[in-house]
């Protein structure tokens, strides 16, 4: 018991793919994933803290960096089957749980358990640095559907993906670095040369009705 399970761990989240059978041009590894998330939410407590709010940065690189570890246990399940039903959703949640613990209690020294109890435990909370992290993860995977979308990418649960994104991130519209995000990034990413680029403007103006894509 010396963590040596848990660094195997992190070469497990390399082999793991995202938005697992759905045909992709470019593959997302959860271990990817979890550094594209731990930079955006940097980016995201820059603008927070430049706003005059104050940042845990300890909490919100523990949070952003490990917040998919525990997939490592159950795999990528697919969204719209993990939030098919809130009975399913409770299960998965207290399966992942008990293999978390089962695997603290097995492989990480007792010293280090209470430790890796935090940082192995849901992140999105209510605190800032949870809400943080709430917001990164679905930039990250806007940004994956939306690679998908400038591809030409024929399945359309890449079009529900970037819905489903942008909705919960426009629920945290309050943040500054939500504003930032909606006023300055979102209408670089739409003035982007590709095929459904109206179609993207228009999903967009129906969760956002104040936006507005240049031409």
């Amino acid at each position: 018991m010396g963590l040596h399970q848990y660094i195997t761990g992190l070469t497990n989240l390399e082999w793991l793919d995202r938005a697992p059978g759905f045909f992709k041009y470019q593959q997302h590894s959860v271990a990817a994933h979890s550094f594209k998330v731990a930079a955006i939410a940097q980016m995201l407590g820059d603008i927070e803290e430049q706003a005059g709010n104050t940042i845990d940065w300890k909490m919100l690189y523990e949070k952003s960096l490990n917040h998919d570890y525990t997939e490592r246990f159950i795999g990528d399940i697919k969204t719209p089957v993990k939030y098919a039903t809130p009975e399913l959703r409770h299960m998965l949640a207290r399966v992942e749980d008990h293999m978390t613990e089962n695997f603290i209690q097995n492989e990480i020294p007792e010293e280090l358990q209470d430790i890796y109890r935090r940082r192995l435990s849901e992140g999105k909370d209510d605190s800032l640095e949870g809400k943080i992290l709430s917001v990164a993860d679905k930039v990250d995977l806007l940004y994956e559907s939306f690679g998908e979308i400038q591809k030409g990418n024929p399945e359309t649960v890449y079009m529900d993906i970037f819905k489903e994104s942008l909705t919960t991130i426009v629920s945290f519209k309050a943040m500054p670095s939500v504003q930032y995000f909606l006023e300055n990034i979102m209408p670089d990413l739409l003035n982007e040369d590709f095929s459904d680029r109206d179609k993207l403007a228009a999903i967009t103006k129906q969760i956002v009705p104040a936006y507005h894509v240049a031409r």
